[in-house]
């Protein structure tokens, strides 16, 4: 047997198989900015235990609908759709001292309420809520904001 032959075969295998998804990840996000303007963005999913539930994602803007996306995730299409006629803008914070560890420097969370009862928290740059919050409140004539 050619167990150097064997030895690198398996070793490119491997190397494959852990450079496939890096691969896809960044082509994923590639492909996402290239439907709208995409910005790094965590989504809290669960409120029950403080400081916990954060998911790492991305959002952009498409038309009239803010889309988030995880980031890591093999999805081309959005987990969530806020529609920007159903969406308005609550609460700013900064994070606690236990989501600072859990999200990117310097962000910060907004409460993004919608119509139907239901809010989010998001978490974002500076400049990314700022551009949020002008997208929110530069709806198209016609269509009201709260």
């Amino acid at each position: 047997m050619d167990w150097l032959g064997i030895t690198e075969t398996v070793a490119l295998a491997l190397v494959v198989l852990l450079l496939v998804p890096v691969v896809f990840l960044g082509a994923r996000r590639r492909w996402l900015s290239r439907q709208g303007g995409l910005f790094d963005c965590s989504l809290r999913l669960s409120e029950k235990t403080p400081g916990t539930g954060w998911v790492l994602g991305v959002a952009r803007y498409s038309g009239d609908n803010l889309e988030w996306f995880r980031t890591f995730s093999v999805a081309l299409r959005p987990r969530l759709i806020f529609p920007r006629s159903q969406a308005s803008a609550g609460q700013q914070r900064d994070p606690d001292s236990i989501e600072s560890v859990l999200l990117y420097d310097e962000q910060r969370i907004l409460r993004l309420e919608l119509t139907d009862g239901s809010s989010w928290e998001l978490a974002m740059s500076v400049a990314s809520l700022t551009g949020l919050l002008s997208w929110l409140e530069s709806a198209p004539p016609g269509s009201r904001y709260r």
